[in-house]
């Protein structure tokens, strides 16, 4: 069995109010050491919320996104191992669209024969 590291950006943008929408899904032989979770809101007048949820517990909660600003979402790395999926809901008016961006490393066991 062979060991495969991948460095892998994710960018996700909504516009739209959204519940449980999964970001990140890994499969069974994967898992996911996420070194970054950076949340932009684009709009100058609206403060939407967000949250993240790992198989469904909480990473973040109801985080309020300042107008026209960045936020880095955690501290430590995520795991996020195969078989579950992050997800995130969104509330408020986020119109003007909010960025999700995700840098993470991929370590995928692949049978060789």
């Amino acid at each position: 069995m062979a060991v495969v590291n991948q460095y892998i950006f994710y960018g996700k943008s909504t516009t739209s109010a959204d519940s449980n929408v999964a970001l990140l899904s890994p499969a069974v032989n994967e898992t996911f050491i996420i070194k970054s979770i950076r949340v932009t809101n684009k709009s100058g007048s609206n403060t939407p919320t967000i949250s993240i949820t790992n198989n469904a517990f909480f990473v973040t909660h109801t985080q309020t996104l300042a107008t026209n600003a960045s936020v880095e979402l955690i501290s430590l790395p995520l795991v996020v191992v195969g078989g579950t999926v992050l997800k995130y809901s969104t509330a408020g008016t986020v119109t003007n669209g909010v960025d999700i961006a995700i840098s993470y490393l991929n370590i995928k066991k692949e049978v060789t024969t």
